[in-house]
């Protein structure tokens, strides 16, 4: 139950003074549905004024005029502005107004009216001698000119919500805000000269100057220490809930040994330890549920092949699930064969699955004639019933939705005392010091060592204009039989946009070079795999990709990556997307083409790629370049949406919090002491209680 204290900032937003039906919504839209969005809204700026005369006034600036009314001026055709004519003594400033507004002005700063006006000055094109301002910000009677701020706090603003009336709302959310029991550690915040929790909140919507608007500014660093603490202890609290779970006892068996001694090669030394971890969860009698890292390519699959090995030999069934078609059919290809020489049944079940085939699939399933499912998201249809479902293997988990995750799960055997064991696997590098907010309730295992035989990349950046010399290179290339992908860029958030780029790039290497093909997210999944087939009987040779579509397919003639616009691109993406050539004998290059000139981070950020092949570390060095923001496009990532903790600026945080809050569940694991209660407090405040965990997967 949430405690009383806590109702006003969870009533809705419709409840602040001036949020009506139309308002209502544009509130939602910038912050959220309750007061406490409100209240948790961040200022993201500060704007100063400076009171001066016309004579006097900076171009660019917010400034602040005391004038005399000389002159309406209305507009002489429909569609143009109305305008005031004003005096200072020093020079005359026109103040612009659109959307009608005139007779409704001209009532209110009749001619000869002093006035208070206030905003940002302009010069008009081609008008070099006139001064104007649109749609000032204050305009007054001269004896409220008090009431124009000198500084004032900007919030963000849309269509029909400007920022100074958010900010009025913001305000009044803060009033709502209580006076609760502290949760932190009294001599910590102490030490570190942390405000109190109202103290800290009211600062947040006060700054005085822009160093107040820093995520390093103590009160900011204060409430991102309240979030982190409450995800935190609400991730232990969910990884605690699952090790109290049982989990069916799979040993190491004789078909997972043969099966690793008939692979042509030798597993490295980080498979090797991340398969060991593995076996040591699926032995140890509690539900497992760990991430496995890796870069592309770094022989995630074979590990997780040899885990469901081990369950097969324990009498037990694996699923293994993949976000597209195309990544569960390479997962397919790559253990059915070696699985099914030791007498294993292996199945792959998509959506394209019909009729008898698809009632044979299932009933083997149903019966246990089938070991091993490898699939989509028909893996957790309805009418999939396992006899014996023990583990399930989930490839990019965060591409899945938390129910979709837990369905799976939930086909365990219904007459057991144990649940599924849960193996996640990631290519998404994600840095070490951020690995605690995206997995803190899962362990984690990483696979850091490329696979031998693996065929160096050779990176270069290039400028666009070198695309003619680019395709020549490709021609001749083509022609002693290599393979190439080019990926078109991304143009804007519109997939239409996207797609016309590649359907432009693949229309224009066609006049130049043979086979090219282009595959998009919005073809027809069987017109797409049709596509990537020919790819990979090499029937195409140039393969130009939107930066919608996952490239998946294993390519081992594919030696040559040519990503346009590649300034535009997360390393993290780009890692992966060269992470798709390398993979055969063939000597293999990556191009990355960008519109000169390069900013000095862009330009930092390429060299990094071209000197490193290690995703980890790629991801390190990205997050000191950019020290904020959205670190290698990680919201799409599965990270989590903080409301006021910055994942880059406090991650010095991220680790303090984790370790408070292993620590408080130490002592009290039910949060049943006066702080726990507190704390239960902070996690109902941030929305972060064990039950809506980042990765809460059953």
């Amino acid at each position: 139950m949430r405690p009383e204290i806590l109702f006003p900032l969870f009533s809705s937003v419709s409840t602040l003074k001036g949020v009506g039906p139309r308002v209502a919504p544009l509130v939602e839209k910038l912050a959220g549905p309750i007061v406490r969005d409100v209240l948790f809204t961040a200022p993201t700026g500060l704007i100063r004024r400076s009171v001066t005369t016309v004579d006097q006034a900076v171009e660019g600036q917010v400034q602040t005029f005391v004038v005399t009314i000389d002159a309406h001026q209305p507009p002489h055709r429909l569609g143009h502005p109305w305008k005031i004519r004003a005096w200072d003594g020093t020079g005359f400033l026109t103040l612009i107004w659109f959307k009608g507004h005139g007779p409704h002005l001209e009532r209110q700063h009749p001619k000869g009216a002093r006035r208070a006006v206030s905003g940002k000055v302009e010069r008009p094109e081609g008008f070099a001698s006139e001064l104007q301002i649109a749609h000032p910000d204050y305009i007054v009677a001269e004896d409220r000119a008090a009431d124009i701020p000198e500084v004032e706090t900007v919030y963000p603003a849309t269509a029909g919500l400007p920022s100074r009336t958010f900010r009025k709302f913001a305000l009044e959310a803060l009033e709502r805000a209580p006076e609760l029991p502290e949760w932190q550690d009294s001599a910590w915040r102490e030490r570190e000269r942390l405000p109190g929790w109202r103290e800290a909140l009211a600062a947040l919507h006060a700054p005085a100057s822009e160093a107040d608007l820093s995520p390093l500014a103590r009160p900011r660093r204060r409430l991102a220490y309240d979030e982190l603490l409450a995800h935190q202890l609400a991730l232990a609290q969910r990884k605690a809930s699952r090790r109290a779970h049982p989990g069916p006892l799979i040993p190491a068996g004789s078909l997972s040994e043969a099966a690793e001694k008939a692979l042509p090669f030798k597993l490295t030394g980080a498979q090797i330890r991340s398969l060991s971890e593995i076996r040591g969860d699926l032995l140890s009698g509690e539900r497992m549920s760990r991430l496995l890292q890796g870069d592309v390519g770094s022989g995630k699959t074979v590990v997780a092949m040899l885990a469901m090995a081990d369950a097969a030999g324990a009498g037990l069934q694996s699923a293994l699930m993949a976000p597209t078609e195309i990544l569960a059919r390479q997962h397919f290809e790559t253990i059915a064969a070696p699985l099914e020489a030791l007498g294993l049944s292996v199945i792959l079940l998509t959506g394209r699955d019909k009729g008898a085939g698809r009632t044979a699939k299932l009933a083997g399933l149903a019966d246990g004639t089938h070991h091993i499912a490898v699939g989509t998201h028909a893996l957790f249809q309805d009418d999939v019933v396992f006899k014996a479902l023990a583990l399930t293997i989930i490839d990019e988990q965060h591409r899945f939705g938390v129910n979709e995750r837990r369905r799976l799960q939930d086909k365990g055997p219904p007459d057991v005392d144990w649940g599924v064991h849960l193996l996640a696997m990631s290519a998404t590098p994600i840095p070490r010091t951020l690995e605690l907010t995206v997995f803190g309730d899962l362990d984690v295992s990483r696979i850091d060592e490329k696979p031998p035989g693996r065929t160096p990349v050779a990176t270069r950046a290039a400028p666009t204009p070198r695309v003619p010399e680019i395709v020549e290179r490709l021609r001749a290339a083509i022609a002693s039989g290599a393979q190439a992908f080019w990926i078109c860029p991304l143009v804007s958030e519109s997939d239409k946009v996207d797609l016309r780029a590649a359907e432009d790039r693949a229309a224009d290497l066609a006049r130049h070079l043979p086979g090219v093909g282009l595959v998009h997210g919005q073809m027809p999944p069987a017109e797409k795999d049709a596509v990537m087939q020919r790819f990979v009987d090499g029937e195409v040779s140039v393969l130009v990709a939107t930066t919608v579509v996952e490239v998946g397919v294993n390519v081992p003639n594919a030696s040559i990556m040519v990503i346009e616009h590649a300034d535009r691109f997360g390393l993290a993406q780009l890692h992966q997307l060269r992470g798709r050539v390398g993979r055969g004998t063939r000597e293999s290059s990556c191009v990355l083409l960008y519109d000169p000139p390069l900013s000095e981070v862009a330009q930092k950020r390429l060299d990094i790629l071209r000197r490193s092949d290690d995703g980890f570390e790629i991801a390190e060095k990205d997050l000191e370049l950019r020290g904020g923001g959205d670190p290698l496009g990680l919201k799409q990532s599965g990270f989590p949406a903080y409301r006021l903790a910055d994942p880059v600026a406090h991650r010095d945080l991220i680790a303090v919090a984790a370790d408070d809050a292993r620590l408080i569940l130490a002592r009290d694991p039910e949060l049943a002491s006066p702080r726990g209660q507190a704390l239960r407090m902070l996690q109902e405040l941030f929305d972060w209680k064990p039950a809506s965990s980042l990765n809460e997967a059953g």
